[in-house]
């Protein structure tokens, strides 16, 4: 079994900064890849960001050049760095890893609960 928990969500200013960080709780083999997601209100989950195995990222066109996604991978965590927020940012934000069970299943995605980040005046 497997659990995500994010942390570091709040409100900010426009123009601020949060970082966020996800620790993974449980058992598993290995992680694939760590992303970030995020959910409006009333719109769909979209995808932030991304990180390999490899290290490599891949960015949203709307948070690129403001967001960093870093991953630990010793410690299991991963953050994501959020600069210059937007008034267009504020959603629940969720991580995402995919990772090997214990029981070999390969690319099972565990999800975390969510936290949120609100960006006002």
């Amino acid at each position: 079994q497997v659990q995500l928990v994010e942390s570091g969500g709040g409100l900010v200013q426009p123009g601020g900064s949060l970082r966020l960080s996800c620790a993974a709780s449980g058992s598993f083999l290995s992680v694939y890849a760590m992303a970030w997601y995020r959910r409006a209100p009333g719109k769909q989950r979209e995808l932030v960001a991304t990180i390999a195995s490899g290290d490599s990222t891949n960015y949203a066109d709307s948070v690129k050049g403001r967001f960093t996604i870093s991953r630990d991978n010793a410690k299991n965590t991963a953050s994501l760095q959020m600069n210059s927020l937007k008034p267009e940012d504020p959603a629940v934000y969720y991580c995402m890893f995919a990772v090997t069970s214990e029981g070999c299943i390969e690319g099972l995605e565990v999800w975390g609960r969510g936290t949120l980040v609100a960006v006002s005046s």
